[in-house]
């Protein structure tokens, strides 16, 4: 089996919508199951519900009413006979929807985010299956939280694998077509969880893993993957080939086109990966397997906006030693912040930091406890790897450095956000 992924900016409207239509009619459908993100920015809209839900619960209901009329006017676009079964669907998903907020007891924000966020998926699937079916692509609906299983750990779950791949197995079958949803799973409760901001192209790489799939294909509006995000360099150039390693390698730094999870799995199995563009389905795009060298070599750029430095020295000028590491690190996993750059000296430590979770207030406060503690938030941090001088002193040049880092392969370096 295929396995192909389309995001969000594929199916952000109707026009989207009949263009993978277009794109299965040029590579072929046979055997090939979809992973489909929410619409556009409907995980935003969403998002918005779940703040007026906890913040302002005056709007909670208008906005669930933007999220339905959004999807409404796109099944219209693509349908025009109001009698479709599809929006039945549409309004079943979003009573659904209301239902929660009317009978939830949970005040934990991770808990509710999950119940919740995983609409965008449910619609768009039951849009683009109802309209590829309605233009004789047959295919199948599958809810994925019946597939993929995962512990209770909410907004960041881990996949039980076992049971995963048990149900994996008897939910697909050879020679169909199918349609799932990105990002999420359920638990052991059957409580919706997600994998994480972007967890769409871990999903797809889950069902290659169970199904020993052929091939993973994940759709962009770019042509591949790019040495560089062209938002902020110029000149930004297609790598045709990129092994593994090195795929994991730009992945683990931020690169934004691969999921860091998703190429393990793929891995372990050697299932190729490729990454192309749903506006030009045959052209080449990028290739990621074992082995196989960076092509072009070219240094690549790696750009993560508004990252937090903690720079950190003792309060009696003793050493920082493995102790003291040890309980810094620790106070960092209990906030869930992902670490990009360390770095330290005798009697100072420093680290580059994702505060995905808003929890760094609390966790400076105590830091403070027992360090001298110096905070830059909004910072950027710029990775590249196989740099070359010119390249440093191109990233150099007019920037306030907080921080620089050199290895054979790769240059980190810190900098305050210009005004």
């Amino acid at each position: 089996m295929r396995i192909f992924k389309f995001g969000g900016a594929s199916v952000k409207d109707a026009e989207s919508v009949r263009n993978v239509f277009n794109v299965l009619k040029k590579v072929g459908h046979q055997d090939t199951l979809l992973v489909i993100s929410a619409m556009g920015k409907t995980t935003n809209a969403l998002e918005e519900v779940i703040h007026n839900y906890f913040h302002q619960p005056d709007d909670l209901q208008e906005s669930i009413q933007e999220v339905a009329k959004f999807h409404n006017q796109i099944a219209l676009d693509l349908f025009e006979n109001e009698q479709h079964p599809i929006f039945k669907e549409i309004r079943f998903l979003v009573a659904e929807l209301k239902t929660f907020f009317e009978r939830n007891k949970s005040t934990k924000h991770p808990f509710v985010y999950d119940q919740v966020i995983g609409y965008g998926e449910l619609l768009s699937t039951k849009i683009v299956s109802a309209y590829l079916n309605h233009e004789s692509i047959e295919n199948e609906w599958r809810d994925v939280r019946e597939c993929i299983k995962t512990d209770s750990n909410y907004r960041d779950a881990n996949v039980d694998w076992e049971q995963t791949q048990q149900r994996i197995s008897t939910k697909v079958e050879r020679g169909k077509m199918y349609i799932t949803q990105g990002f999420l799973g359920s638990d052991a409760n059957s409580f919706t969880t997600s994998l994480g901001r972007e967890g769409s192209d871990y999903t797809a790489a889950i069902f290659a893993y169970c199904l020993n799939a052929e091939s993973v294909t994940i759709w962009k509006d770019v042509p591949g993957v790019l040495n560089a995000d062209p938002r902020y360099f110029e000149n930004a150039t297609l790598l045709h080939h990129i092994s593994y390693q090195e795929a994991i390698e730009l992945a683990f730094y931020g690169a934004s086109v691969i999921h860091p999870k998703t190429l393990q799995p793929l891995q372990r199995k050697e299932i190729p990966l490729y990454v192309k563009s749903f506006v030009n389905p045959l052209a080449e795009g990028t290739s990621v397997k074992k082995g196989q060298p960076l092509e072009p070599q070219v240094p690549c750029f790696i750009v993560k906006k508004n990252q937090v430095l903690i720079s950190l020295s003792s309060l009696d000028f003793s050493f920082i030693v493995e102790e003291n590491i040890s309980e810094i690190f620790n106070l960092l996993s209990q906030a869930k912040m992902k670490v990009d750059v360390i770095q330290n000296s005798a009697i100072s430590f420093s680290v580059c930091v994702d505060n995905k979770f808003n929890h760094l207030e609390e966790t400076l406060n105590k830091l403070r406890a027992k360090f001298k503690v110096t905070c830059y938030e909004q910072v950027s941090l710029y990775t590249i790897r196989h740099y070359d001088q010119k390249t440093v002193k191109s990233l150099d040049k007019g920037r306030d450095i907080l921080l620089k880092q050199l290895t054979a392969e790769t240059m980190q370096m810190v900098v305050k956000a210009q005004a």
